[in-house]
């Protein structure tokens, strides 16, 4: 069993449901976080085995919906950890919820990378999110972050509706270029059973027309600066998601909450969906152990996610077989496929986009 290092804490109050979020989130009710809180703590207290952790990730819903007394609650939660050596706090922020009161509560309580479910500041993109907000707000919303010592920050952009073309695209990533975020991540729009978008049948863009604005972020991402460390994520030197890329190197993890997901000692788990059951401290959800050959395949699509791949020999010495006997390597290495280059092997860059027909292929 390999030592976890990294925590994610699931709160799924929300002020506001955004039409195309799938995420496990109910409306904020004051008795339902206080109960919750109880319940997370004890939930912590159950599992954590005292590992000493290096990133945690506070998400949702929306973290940042918590009144301050509850903000407080949740951070002295939080101290049951062992955080000695502790390299990046993540907390998700909704833009309208940003205060100086808010800011100071996750600067004292160590803090050190916000992200912001900014999205677009296009008007029907906005209003078709259910979302309210502008590029002045933004303006001056991340300039009070800065004043108040965030450096670290994430503002993530959606793209990919019907109505969507490469002039709104630009229009959306200058503003949030001029935003200066240390990374940005986006999400080609996905329209997922049991969201609004659903609901009313949302179209989305075409696939065809997809691809190509995908590569028109990918372009001007990189010319302004930002290294594509991961198929849909960007961001500055040194400032990559150190928790995310756990997740990405396969590595194991807790996942404290509702809904929330964790790996722990070859087992995949995912607490239960519902509130109901969850504040009467049942936190158990669905559970799957991993045979070695799932571990393996989840390590090759998790991997091949990242822009740099994975390294043969660590992935060969970890589960201590030959890659290429268990995967047809060469003919995707010949087909130009992948690539193989100082010892790394990865997607051609061309072909991110299609990743998963080369994952088929593969798996």
């Amino acid at each position: 069993m390999e030592e976890v290092k990294s925590v994610y804490i699931h709160i799924p109050f929300c002020k506001t449901i955004c039409s195309y979020c799938d995420f496990c989130k109910v409306f904020y009710h004051d008795k339902w976080v206080y109960e919750y809180l109880n319940c997370l703590e004890q939930e912590i207290e159950d599992v954590y085995n005292n590992e000493d952790i290096e990133t945690i990730y506070i998400g949702g819903g929306t973290p940042s919906t918590l009144p301050s007394k509850y903000l407080n609650r949740l951070f002295a939660i939080l101290k049951i950890f062992h955080t000695n050596h502790l390299k990046e706090l993540t907390f998700e922020c909704n833009l309208n919820d940003i205060t100086k009161d808010l800011l100071e509560i996750l600067k004292n309580n160590r803090v050190n990378r916000l992200s912001i479910g900014i999205e677009s500041f296009h008007s029907e993109k906005l209003k078709y999110m259910g979302r309210k907000h502008t590029f002045v707000e933004a303006k001056e919303k991340i300039k009070l972050c800065k004043e108040m010592g965030f450096t670290n920050i994430n503002i993530d952009f959606m793209y990919g509706f019907s109505f969507e073309d490469k002039k709104i695209v630009k229009e959306d990533l200058k503003k949030i270029l001029s935003l200066k975020p240390t990374h940005i991540s986006t999400y080609s729009l996905m329209v997922e059973e049991g969201t609004l978008f659903y609901l009313n049948k949302t179209p989305r863009m075409k696939e065809d027309v997809d691809a190509s604005i995908y590569e028109l972020i990918c372009k001007v991402l990189k010319k302004s600066g930002y290294h594509h460390y991961e198929v849909s994520n960007f961001a500055k030197k040194d400032y990559e998601s150190q928790h995310n890329l756990c997740y990405w190197k396969n590595q194991e993890y807790y996942g404290f909450g509702l809904s929330a997901s964790g790996y722990i000692d070859k087992v995949r788990y995912t607490n239960t969906f519902s509130l109901t059951k969850y504040l009467k401290n049942d936190y158990t959800g669905e559970k799957e152990l991993l045979t070695k050959q799932d571990v393996m395949d989840t390590h090759l699509m998790l991997g091949f996610r990242l822009t740099k791949g994975f390294n043969v020999k660590e992935f060969e010495k970890r589960y201590q077989i030959k890659l290429e006997e268990m995967y047809p390597i060469r003919p995707l290495l010949k087909n130009g496929d992948l690539i193989l280059k100082k010892g790394n092997i990865f997607i051609n860059p061309d072909k991110l986009y299609i990743m998963n027909e080369i994952l088929l292929k593969m798996i």
